[in-house]
C-alpha cells in the first residue's frame, strides 16, 4: 500500500531576514554565511503563533485537494516549537480549521518529523476507519534560536507545509531511525519553574543536558554536520531498496534544508545531479520539519513532480532522528 498526495500547501511569514540583518549585532557577513550554508534569506513570524502558520498551510492543502475540513479523519502535526506544552499543536490547528470529525496528535521528531509523520499516516490509512489524513509541519525556530551564537542563529527560520494524504497503490519504502547517542549535539531544554519545596535551579545529578542560560537551543555544529552527511544518503538508500527503486533513478529528492553542503555531499553519494535535489535553503533557511513539506508543495505547484515520478522525502535532526520515504507520486 502506498499513499496518494491529494493536495499540498505551504506558508512562509512575510518578514524576510537577510544575511545583512545579522551584521548589526554579529561578527558575520553575507559572504561568510552563504559560503558555509548556502542561505541568503529566511522568514520570521513576528506575531503569528506556530499553530497559525500550520493553519495557513493546511487551508491551502485542503483547497488543493478539494475537500472540506469536516472530511478529515486524522490530523498529524509535526513541530518542536508548539506554542503550548498542551494542548497539542495538532489540536490547535484542528480547532482553527473546524475539523470536528478528526482526531489530532503531534509528532515530535525534530527535523525528521514530517518524514516520521508521513509514514505514520500511511500506517493509519491501512485501516478502513481512517481514509483522509492531514499532515502539517509548522515551526517557529526564531523563538528558540541563540542570537549570540553566529554559527547557529543564522540557520533557523519559520514556516509551515501541509499535505492531504489518502490510501493508494504503487511502490512505497520507508527508513525510519533514531540514534540517542548523539542527542547531546542538538537540543533545547525547557527551564524549570521550581516549587515551594525545591528551587528552580535544582539539578538532577544524572542530567545529560544543561539548559542554555539564554533559554535557547544548544547545537554542536560540527557533530551535527558529520551526522547529517552520513544519515541522509543512508536513509535514502534504505528507503529506495525497500521501495524497489535505485537511488539514481529518483526523479526528485525533497530533503530537509539544513545546509547546502550537506545536500551536495549526499547527492554525489547517491549519484544524483543537483537538479533532482529540491533546494529552498537560499530563500527560506532551515525550517526544521516544515522544510520537507515546503519543498513538496513548491515542487508540486511548479510542476517539478509529475504523476508516476519516483520521489523521496528525507529528514534528519535532533534526537538524533533520521528517515526517508520513497514512493511513486500520485495525486488521485
Amino acid at each position: 500500500m502506498s499513499v496518494i498526495i491529494a493536495g499540498t500547501g505551504s506558508y512562509l511569514p512575510e518578514h524576510v531576514i537577510t544575511n545583512a540583518d545579522f551584521e548589526s549585532f554579529l561578527d558575520t557577513s553575507d559572504e561568510w554565511i552563504v559560503g558555509r550554508t548556502g542561505m541568503k534569506e529566511r522568514r520570521y513570524s513576528d506575531v503569528e503563533p506556530t499553530w497559525k502558520l500550520g493553519e495557513h498551510a493546511s487551508r491551502k492543502a485542503l483547497e488543493a485537494a478539494g475537500i472540506d475540513p469536516m472530511d478529515l479523519d486524522m490530523i498529524i502535526c509535526t513541530t518542536v516549537t508548539n506554542d503550548y506544552a498542551f494542548p497539542s499543536c495538532a489540536c490547535m490547528v484542528q480547532g482553527a480549521l473546524g475539523a470536528k470529525n478528526a482526531f489530532a496528535l503531534d509528532c515530535v521528531a525534530a527535523c525528521a518529523g514530517s518524514v516520521y509523520g508521513f509514514d505514520m499516516a500511511r500506517r493509519y490509512l491501512q485501516f478502513d476507519d481512517v481514509k483522509t489524513v492531514l499532515l502539517v509541519a509548522c515551526e517557529s525556530l526564531s523563538q528558540v534560536a541563540n542570537f549570540e551564537d553566529r554559527n547557529s542563529c543564522i540557520l533557523f527560520s519559520d514556516g509551515a507545509g501541509a499535505a492531504v494524504l489518502r490510501k493508494g497503490d504503487g511502490y512505497y519504502g520507508a527508513s525510519i531511525h533514531s540514534d540517542p547517542d548523539g542527542a547531546q549535539h542538538l537540543y533545547y531544554k525547557h527551564p524549570r519553574r521550581g516549587t515551594p519545596f525545591y528551587p528552580a535551579d535544582a539539578v538532577f545529578e544524572g542530567e545529560p543536558f544543561i539548559a542554555d542560560p539564554l533559554g535557547a537551543l544548544v547545537m554542536n555544529g560540527k557533530e551535527v554536520y558529520k551526522f547529517a552527511t552520513a544519515a541522509m544518503p543512508e536513509a535514502v538508500e534504505e528507503a529506495c531498496v525497500r521501495a524497489g527503486v535505485a537511488p539514481d533513478k529518483l526523479d526528485m529528492v525533497l530533503p530537509h534544508q539544513a545546509n547546502q553542503r550537506i545536500l551536495e555531499t549526499a547527492a554525489k553519494r547517491l549519484g544524483l545531479p543537483m537538479e533532482k535535489i529540491c533546494l529552498t535553503i537560499e530563500r527560506y533557511g532551515n525550517n526544521s520539519s516544515a522544510s520537507v513539506m515546503i519543498c513538496l508543495d513548491e515542487c508540486v505547484r511548479e510542476g517539478k513532480i509529475k504523476t508516476g515520478d519516483a520521489i523521496c522525502l528525507v529528514g534528519f535532526g535532533a534526537g538524533l532522528t533520521y528517515g526517508a520515504v520513497t514512493l511513486e507520486y500520485k495525486d488521485s
